[in-house]
């Protein structure tokens, strides 16, 4: 009696395509924006719709149209750049703190981020940026530096339970070097959990990027930034809505799209390793059958006693 097949279920994949999709929109417009922006025309009246203009002018007569395609990378480049400093810091401390055999080194590695978690983020750039006045780059460190003691502590807790199996005792018991042991392993098994951190916090660090720039932090009053355009244009919004609309509508595009791609790649990667193991076994019983039925004598055992 056969058994019966078992049907797989196939994992979802249009929400990683939409999330690519959305998200790709405002990359593009971020990374190749400036280049079909072309030289900047004369200025029309404030707030005023058509006129040779796609998206009407903005809250000083400039196009709306080439302020979308330039205001991009302000916002894009920074929240990319203090997302990876933060992980390029966050990542040697939370293995170190999660592989360290010693309670003092542990306190001395999280114990100073604790207390700058305790600080809003908000207010911290704020009071740095009074005092420093920084520029883009600026910007981009005060935002990593306010995600460093965050990201610390999830990658110290995703990797204290790979940190404490067998395997690492082994490791090190075979002279393995710390960046193998740490990075080839511990950090391999928790992968899942930076990845899907990695997609939050860039959500978050794209809106406190914009948040910055809104407030006037890191750019100037009147550049072109997604941000800076939804502040300085919101008085207009009643009469020329697409000044404020467009920009936000590309900001939330780009951490909900990011969002839903790197969903769906996790998700795309835990089924198809359940499937694998879910595989294995009945694999094993099907080649252990087959076998059977070609081990000598089986089948002539079978027609003799047929004969008989």
């Amino acid at each position: 009696m056969r058994k019966p097949k078992r049907t797989k279920t196939a994992t979802p994949r249009w929400p990683g395509r939409a999330g690519l999709v959305i998200a790709g929109v405002p990359l593009l417009l971020a990374l190749l924006g400036p280049l079909p922006a072309g030289e900047p025309g004369p200025r029309a009246a404030s707030f005023t719709l058509g006129g040779g203009h796609w998206l009407g002018t903005d809250f000083v007569g400039r196009d709306v149209w080439r302020q979308v395609l330039l205001g991009g990378q302000s916002v894009v480049l920074v929240a990319l750049a203090a997302t990876l400093l933060a992980y390029a810091v966050a990542v040697p401390l939370g293995l170190a703190a999660a592989l360290t055999h010693r309670a003092w080194l542990e306190e001395l590695l999280m114990r100073p981020l604790d207390v700058l978690l305790a600080v809003p983020s908000l207010l911290l750039i704020l009071l740095v940026a009074a005092v420093f006045s920084p520029g883009a780059a600026g910007l981009a460190l005060l935002v990593a530096l306010v995600n460093i003691p965050d990201a610390a502590r999830i990658v110290r807790a995703a990797a204290s339970e790979a940190a404490a199996r067998p395997a690492v005792e082994a490791l090190r018991m075979q002279g393995e070097t710390w960046w193998r042991t740490a990075v080839g392993y511990v950090g391999r098994s928790a992968l899942r959990t930076f990845a899907a951190d990695a997609g939050v916090r860039l959500t978050g660090v794209l809106y406190l990027v914009a948040t910055a720039a809104f407030l006037g932090v890191g750019v100037e009053p009147d550049a072109a930034d997604w941000a800076v355009m939804v502040d300085r244009n919101r008085t207009g919004l009643f009469v020329q809505p697409w000044a404020v609309v467009v920009p936000a509508l590309l900001i939330v595009a780009l951490s909900m799209g990011g969002n839903l791609a790197v969903d769906a790649v996790l998700e795309g990667r835990g089924s198809g390793r359940e499937q694998s193991r879910e595989r294995r076994p009945e694999d094993q019983q099907r080649q252990w059958w087959r076998q059977l039925v070609k081990a000598p004598g089986h089948g002539s055992h079978d027609s003799k006693e047929g004969r008989r």
